[in-house]
């Protein structure tokens, strides 16, 4: 439609649908402008819309390569956001063994029992590699986290493990 009109407006409630539309968007010819409450009232603003559709995976993820690449002080957020990323990397890459609904561990169980089967789903070494992962995770999942005292080495180490195993399959 946009090629036969002078202008095209659309209004939703549904970033989905608005992000989509963005995305085979003309960047030179098009703005995003968005309708925030001021007050009582509201008011009309540029949107960033790159920024906001971000997933929270994708903010995960860049702010685990930010952290391996220059260190900071967030090591909290990153200690905890470990077994998040593997979590929401794996539904996307194994979905029929590990829907949404199931838990981490019973896929971590699946995975462990089917080794070496014709059912196998990771080989030896990335079951390994996924066990050491989410038990380093699992320290920061759970309602203790915040006693557990970060170790800035392990932790690097432990988010480029877990930035190679979420890339290379």
């Amino acid at each position: 439609m946009a090629a036969h009109v002078a202008q095209v407006v659309v209004l939703s409630h549904s970033k989905s649908f608005l992000c989509t539309i963005w995305e085979g968007a003309d960047a030179a010819t098009t703005i995003a402008l968005k309708v925030a409450r001021d007050g009582n009232g509201s008011t009309i603003e540029p949107w960033s819309v790159d920024r906001d559709c971000l997933t929270e995976h994708d903010r995960r993820h860049e702010a685990l390569r930010e952290y391996v690449r220059n260190g900071g002080n967030n090591e909290q957020d990153i200690a905890r956001s470990l077994r998040p990323m593997l979590e929401a990397f794996l539904r996307v890459a194994y979905p029929e063994h590990f829907p949404p609904g199931s838990l981490l561990g019973q896929f971590r169980n699946i995975c462990q029992q089917r080794l070496n089967t014709p059912q196998q789903i990771l080989n030896q070494v990335d079951t390994q590699e996924f066990d050491e992962l989410i038990e380093y995770g699992n320290q920061f999942h759970h309602e203790n986290w915040q006693a557990v005292v970060i170790n800035d080495v392990a932790l690097t180490g432990f988010s480029r493990r877990t930035l190679s195993f979420i890339t290379r399959s």
